[in-house]
């Protein structure tokens, strides 16, 4: 096995993905930081690790685009295996359901859902043939409790769970582990316009948002080697909320 296993995160110039690509680049892994539309976003970051000595680099490509998605992960694992895989894209695009547009349901389980099979499938084969992986997908606390407006999201996120459990018996022989993360209201641009600290403290009872920092250290544990007994679990990161 090569000595410096590649991650690839997609999603990962956001809130979330930047703690992670920024955690699992600390753990010593070469990182491939996913972005779509924010493809500068995601450059200025590996500009950073690299400036901090750390491996990085930026992928660009739609995940719900199936045939792109899949030209450019065989090209990065001509030579060497993505051994770590985080499942970070995904959008919202909220309404409740009797208002909710034929396009609203299509756009997100296209990207949150088909994204994972258009990601995850085409990295399969090679990280078989390493006989080492890892496998962890980000969910949401809506995908356990739901929220209303995002039936689309909910449903999207909640189908994770199921892909990732019977993923992971598939896989478990071939050390390699599937996990979902899932976490709460976590810090970042987004929850700024859509929770006050009030409604915060009413909602979650350490009375505080989480940190991205928080969820990529639970993400950069089950990437580890002394994860290696734990898969097909849902874990919460969301303050005691369920």
């Amino acid at each position: 096995m090569q000595n410096k296993i590649y991650a690839l995160i997609t999603g990962g110039s956001g809130a979330i993905g930047a703690a992670i690509s920024h955690a699992l680049a600390q753990a010593g892994h070469h990182v491939y930081i996913h972005a779509n539309q924010n493809l500068q976003k995601a450059q200025t970051l590996a500009n950073q690790l690299q400036q901090h000595g750390l491996s990085a680099s930026v992928v660009q490509f739609d995940v719900s685009n199936a045939e792109q998605t899949r030209q450019v992960l065989e090209t990065l694992t001509e030579q060497t295996p993505i051994q770590i895989l985080v499942n970070n894209a995904g959008i919202n695009d909220d309404a409740v359901f009797p208002a909710m547009r034929q396009e609203q349901w299509q756009d997100v389980i296209n990207v949150s859902l088909n994204g994972f099979f258009n990601v995850t499938q085409p990295l399969m084969m090679p990280m078989i043939c390493s006989r080492f992986g890892r496998i962890v997908s980000i969910s949401s606390v809506a995908a356990i409790r739901g929220n209303r407006g995002q039936v689309n999201y909910a449903a999207a996120k909640a189908a994770l769970h199921g892909a990732s459990k019977s993923l992971a018996l598939e896989l478990a022989s071939r050390n390699i582990t599937v996990n979902v993360v899932a976490p709460g209201i976590i810090e970042s641009p987004l929850i700024e316009n859509l929770f006050d600290e009030e409604m915060i403290a009413s909602l979650v009872p350490m009375k505080r948002a989480g940190k991205p920092e928080e969820v990529a250290s639970l993400v950069t544990y089950l990437c580890s080697r002394d994860a290696g007994y734990i898969s097909g679990q849902v874990i919460s990161v969301n303050g005691g909320m369920i």
